[in-house]
């Protein structure tokens, strides 16, 4: 690159930009011209000084060469090592001082290193003499105007058409203006002129020019009076295709309320490092306070479940060094204050679930949950409202805490002994010792009596709905419990009964009219509280039968009201909520024969005249439990199917919702020739192969029973357009929705229902692909991600699926497809945008028919068996000529031929 040691008379090479560097000369035989009439002394004297003009020439070319060549020499020394560079930054400085001029110094620089112009390949000497430039650029700032004269020759070679000349200078000057002084005299007007000239290359077609350029901006980006830059940055980054640039605007941005959400988004980038710049960003950038605890459960949320190990190590050193350590003072109590445990509670498990396997949690000071069991420990007033005296009320964070040190000393001390039963000798003993101090600290954690954890629980319980939370983690403890013991489980016994008998917690609205709180389905409200009731019982009631046996029991006495008709909405609600929970939990019907209220009974006098009642909550509530009963017998009864129709049919949107829900599951758990057949419908028979299409249904009609088969009732909600809308209590549920979920597992398991004709296959895939395109999509998040995971899926398990993704592509295209065969087509805005839709389903389903199969393999490891499992796509399975494009091209083209002839 620079003067060769054995030549240093010659450069190597020399960059094709043409810089002016030179200073103009003062040309004598073009200004002052010596005629044959003018005096000999005259002609003698300007003759003299054309000869002295031609030797200082000579003389001032000599000396630019003589420092061109030491120049280049300390160069080439500076460009083997970074550990010389300081060396010979003095060197040079020294040069500088002792030559003639400045501007002679600054010509020999720019030329000496003008070949590193040109120079493409990014080589670790190229780098070395790149950074030992800017460095001295950036100390003989503080002397004479060198760096300015030098800045503009740099902003010259950025606007050079040669793209490594843009590059290199790109990189100086980003080097430059990172290792400048905050003191350093530089004059405005080239301030001005750099930044502008940067701004213009953060959109240069370069990526690397793009990354340096985006590099030299970042130090100015926080200045008020440069905020132009903070908004181009903005701009460009969600435009930005290269992730090194990503990554260089990232690391860019400054910390504050408009950027912190744009660099959170970064961590769902698709590059790796852009991922983790984002995390290193937020780390270093913005304090635990400053964010959100909405922003920092995303954070965590994302991180600690990357995919990229890398990114998840990053994601944990924020939390472990920035927010656990400087923040909270290493206390995880004090950490989940920060991030809400009762709204996110499982992003809290998620932390402490890492915490704990790095080892971060140590208790200390004898701390243990027995320390809230106390007679005379320390209660604030207010907190110890409706506890006794002895029971000190426990903080949410404390209680999820607790919850989660005793279940990982639990599953570490099993793992512990699973290893030293399948050891021997000394390292079993090993393990087994490690096992044993694992239970003696969790012995010592948890209450030291089952009574001691009732009581606890209970004046959890009846402290009111703020320890609602911390009573259900106390709950989940009950696993970790003994209650083999007859005194243990009657005291155990007791509690659930208490706790199932009391009513569901209800307030009066503006009106007067009751409302029970939670979700209007689940036991207390809340499927997280009914679960833990749910597993606490089911330890407790631990022999067969016994659990179902002591719920029937409390259902029956609240039922009472229910079947004499005098029950109000709360006890219908109270009653069909632990109703629910049973039939969640029960394994089989057959548990519930010969007990206090026994399954026809359950029916008859509980679950159908709930359904049919006027209150649409006991409605809903009711619906479920009909579904879930329905999924427990042998074969689903009459009278349960036909009000589930009539629900479905009649009913309003949430009560619809429901139906749905458990007509599907009903559909997909017997089959819907089973269904039909229970129903006795007076269908046609008809031959499989000969149903192309679904039976029309007409919902408006209510005046009669519709005598269709379930799966044709079901189809036909996708032609009610008031089902497409979501409920405003959730945004992802609505009955178009549930059908599209449906129906993908159908299509997905079709083999497992043969009844289903095949015919139909083609005519619900359209129905799905124009479902996924459509604007009713567009905000049910859930069913956008169940549909993309079955289109990835589908293609690739048979042939038949792609046969009928073939045969699906017409119908779809003319279901889409504005203004034919009765579609809506509107302003030609919308007719545009229709057309692009549909040309984009298009593209997608060519690509669904191109995805190759998946290759079969059978187990080596059992050679008696015939399951076959999916390994790696198979590209070389010949597929049947209608399965593939060459298929799809001839159904195009007789649909082609046809609207020819029908237009003609």
């Amino acid at each position: 690159m620079y003067v060769s040691r054995n030549g240093p008379n010659k450069l190597k090479r020399q960059l094709p930009l043409k810089f002016k560097t030179k200073t103009p000369r003062l040309r004598f035989r073009s200004e002052f011209r010596i005629h044959s009439h003018t005096p000999f002394h005259i002609h003698f004297i300007f003759t003299m000084a054309v000869r002295e003009e031609r030797v200082t020439e000579e003389n001032d070319a000599e000396e630019a060469k003589r420092l061109m060549l030491k120049i280049a020499a300390i160069m080439d020394e500076a460009r083997t090592s970074y550990a010389t560079h300081n060396r010979k930054l003095k060197e040079l400085s020294l040069l500088r001082s002792k030559s003639s001029s400045h501007s002679h110094f600054f010509s020999g620089f720019s030329k000496t290193i003008t070949p590193l112009f040109d120079f493409q390949r990014r080589l670790a000497s190229a780098d070395r003499i790149v950074s030992f430039v800017s460095a001295f650029a950036a100390t003989a700032a503080a002397s004479g105007d060198f760096l300015d004269h030098f800045l503009k020759f740099l902003l010259a070679a950025a606007a050079a058409s040669n793209k490594t000349a843009r590059f290199r200078a790109c990189q100086i000057v980003s080097e430059i203006i990172l290792r400048l002084p905050d003191d350093a005299e530089v004059s405005n007007e080239i301030w001005d002129e750099v930044i502008e000239w940067m701004k213009v290359r953060v959109r240069d077609k370069i990526p690397v020019v793009r990354t340096f350029a985006v590099r030299a901006l970042s130090r100015f980006v926080n200045d008020s009076v440069n905020s132009d830059i903070l908004g181009l940055f903005l701009e460009v980054l969600p435009l930005e295709q290269n992730a090194d640039v990503r990554k260089m605007i990232v690391l860019s941005l400054p910390p504050s309320s408009a950027t912190s959400q744009v660099i959170i988004d970064c961590t769902l980038d698709v590059s790796e490092s852009v991922r983790k710049a984002a995390y290193r960003v937020l780390a270093n950038k913005f304090p635990l306070q400053s964010l959100s605890i909405k922003l920092r459960t995303v954070i965590l949320r994302r991180g600690l479940a990357d995919r990229s190990v890398a990114v998840s190590k990053e994601c944990f050193k924020l939390l472990k060094d920035e927010w656990l350590m400087k923040c909270c003072n290493g206390d995880p109590i004090e950490l989940l204050k920060y991030l809400d445990v009762e709204t996110y509670e499982s992003v809290s498990e998620s932390v402490m679930e890492a915490l704990l396997k790095a080892g971060l949690v140590e208790l200390q000071n004898g701390a243990s949950i027995q320390q809230y069991i106390s007679s005379n420990g320390d209660r604030t007033e207010g907190d110890s409202v409706h506890c006794p005296p002895s029971i000190q009320p426990m903080e949410a964070e404390a209680a999820l805490y607790w919850r989660t040190v005793c279940e990982h000393l639990q599953s570490e001390a099993h793992a512990k002994g699973s290893d030293a039963a399948a050891t021997m000798g000394t390292e079993a003993e090993v393990y087994a010792a490690e096992a044993s101090d694992k239970n003696d600290l969790l012995e010592k954690i948890l209450p030291a009596t089952v009574g001691e954890y009732i009581e606890l629980v209970r004046a959890h319980t009846n402290a009111g709905s703020n320890h609602r939370f911390a009573c259900r983690q106390l709950l989940l403890l009950g696993a970790m419990f003994d209650f083999s013991d007859v005194t243990n489980r009657k005291t155990a016994g007791a509690f659930l009964h208490e706790l199932m008998c009391k009513p569901p917690e209800h307030e009066d609205d503006d009106e007067g009219n009751i409302v029970v709180l939670g979700d209007g389905l689940s036991f207390g409200g809340d499927n997280d509280w009914a679960e833990a009731v749910a597993s606490l019982a089911r330890k407790v009631h631990a022999a067969p039968g016994e659990f179902e046996e002591v719920i029937l029991a409390i259902i029956e006495e609240l039922a009472q009201p229910c079947r004499e008709r005098t029950a109000d909405y709360v006890q219908w609600m109270h009653s069909l909520s632990l109703t629910g929970l049973l039939l969640k939990n029960a394994k089989s019907l057959r548990f519930l024969q010969g007990k206090a209220i026994g399954p026809d009974e359950l029916l008859q006098s509980l679950l159908l005249p709930g359904a049919k009642q006027s209150h649409l909550d006991v409605q809903r509530i009711a619906i479920r439990c009909l579904g879930l009963f329905g999924l427990l017998e042998r074969k689903p009864s009459a009278e349960l199917l036909k009000q589930l129709r009539i629900s479905y049919i009649k009913g309003p949107h949430s009560i619809s919702i429901e139906a749905c829900k458990a007509l599907i599951d009903l559909v997909m758990w017997y089959g819907p020739q089973e269904v039909d057949k229970m129903l006795n419908l007076s269908i046609p028979c008809q031959l499989n192969s000969e149903k192309t299409t679904f039976s029309p249904v007409n919902f408006s009609d209510s005046e009669r029973e519709l005598d269709v088969g379930t799966l044709d009732i079901l189809y036909g909600g996708f032609e009610n357009d008031d089902w497409a809308s979501p409920l405003p209590s959730n945004e992802d549920e609505c009955v178009h929705a549930i059908l599209g979920e449906g129906f993908a597992k159908i299509l997905l398991l079709s083999n497992n229902y043969p009844s289903i004709p095949a015919s139909l296959h083609p005519v619900i895939l359209s129905k799905l692909i124009y479902l996924y395109f459509s604007d009713v999509s567009e905000h049910l998040h859930r069913l956008q991600q169940c549909l993309s995971v079955f289109f990835e899926l589908y293609p690739c398990l048979s042939a038949n699926h792609k046969s009928c993704i073939t045969k699906s592509f017409i119908p779809a295209m003319r279901s889409m497809w504005p203004g034919i065969f009765g579609n809506s087509s509107g302003s030609t805005f919308m007719v545009s945008q229709m057309r692009k839709r549909a040309v984009q389903a298009s593209r997608f389903m060519l690509q669904m028919v191109q995805i190759p199969l998946y290759g079969k393999e059978i187990q080596p490891d059992c050679e008696n068996t015939n399951t076959e499992h999916p390994q790696v796509i198979d590209s070389c399975v010949e597929l049947p000529f209608e399965c593939g494009e060459e298929g799809l091209a001839l159904r195009l083209a007789v649909e082609v031929i046809i609207h020819k002839f029908e237009v003609i």
